[in-house]
């Protein structure tokens, strides 16, 4: 009998530890602003606890501590050219800027100084987003110079980058880009990555293998014209992700902007359609909530979902550009002119 007893009080601990997360019902947040003239930043990358490095629209890349302290700034500018940079990423200690206009500059920044990895000249080049799998692979995507999705890739820690054939990938659709809003077009877990677009069509391209291989996946989202579509996307594990965007022209206007995935981007469902939020510039998963929490922002505002993304409030009616996490209660927003620090309390 004791053997017994002890038996069922040990499932029932391990029950109770194993137990589902349980989600915040109601979500109230701080912000402390802390204000950069003249840029417009949509490009942050988290570096530790306490500090969030950013790229932004006048060549300016920096690192900010949670005082507001900048740690690191410098403005890079070659041959009278100034970046405008959307797109940051980060392996090791080392940042990567890629700037989106014509000609496409990806700068290593290492020990303050910038150095050029990849060029490419030509007058539709427009980049967009940019992440690493690894210490060693990395990814940056832009819209199609040619008849598919401009997609680079390094293997080497981003000392040296290629691009894709469109022999290797997907067609693009007429009018199918993507949009530079929060560095945010570019999801990766693993070896994985999925890539989200908008115009005309708004459909999701995957690999599971860092580059090598591609499928692409027809969305719900709103669609059919340059300013529609996917404007972010984000991935719990390999099966669940949610897609987010809209329309900037029309950003209160009602429509299907948000949809889920639970086979890992295959297919897609619409949810909280005509609902808020109307326009999503970027989506993000809360850490260690289980995919159940997730917070979109844009500058319509700070918005906070408990069920996986099936339903949105509003928690603030600051707008920002883009959101990154340091941990389940913190995080970094970014838009502009101003880098914040958001405190879930």
């Amino acid at each position: 009998m004791k053997k017994l007893i002890t038996a069922l009080l040990i499932l029932m601990l391990l029950v109770a530890c194993n137990g589902e997360y349980s989600v915040r019902k109601k979500l109230t947040i701080s912000i402390e602003k802390f204000k950069l003239d003249s840029t417009s930043i949509r490009a942050i990358e988290i570096l530790s606890d306490s500090t969030v490095a950013y790229a932004g629209s006048i060549g300016d890349v920096g690192i900010i501590s949670e005082t507001g302290q900048l740690v690191k700034t410098q403005k890079i500018v070659t041959d009278s050219i100034v970046p405008h940079f959307r797109a940051l990423a980060k392996n090791q200690n080392t940042l990567f800027a890629l700037n989106i206009a014509n000609p496409a500059l990806l700068y290593k920044i290492d020990n303050n100084t910038a150095t050029i990895v990849y060029k490419e000249v030509h007058e539709k080049v427009f980049y967009d987003s940019m992440q690493f799998f690894d210490e060693q692979h990395g990814i940056a995507v832009g819209d199609p110079t040619n008849n598919c999705l401009s997609i680079i890739i390094t293997s080497d820690g981003g000392n040296t980058w290629e691009k894709i054939s469109c022999e290797n990938l997907p067609k693009i659709d007429d009018g199918e880009a993507a949009f530079a809003a929060s560095n945010t077009n570019i999801a990766i877990v693993g070896t994985n990555a999925w890539i989200a677009t908008g115009g005309v069509k708004a459909r999701v391209f995957h690999t599971n293998d860092m580059g090598l291989t591609w499928n692409v996946y027809n969305t719900p989202i709103i669609q059919g014209k340059s300013t529609t579509g996917i404007y972010t996307i984000d991935f719990y594990n390999n099966n669940q992700g949610i897609i987010c965007g809209g329309d900037y022209t029309n950003k209160f206007g009602g429509s299907a902007n948000k949809s889920l995935t639970f086979d890992g981007g295959k297919t897609w469902e619409v949810v909280s359609e005509n609902s808020l939020p109307n326009y999503v510039s970027c989506v993000q998963y809360i850490p260690n909530t289980e995919g159940k929490e997730l917070i979109s922002v844009s500058t319509n505002g700070i918005f906070y979902s408990n069920n996986a993304g099936r339903n949105w409030e509003k928690v603030s009616n600051e707008g920002f550009y883009a959101i990154r996490f340091v941990n389940s209660n913190n995080a970094w927003l970014s838009g502009n002119e101003v880098i914040a620090k958001m405190t879930i309390n």
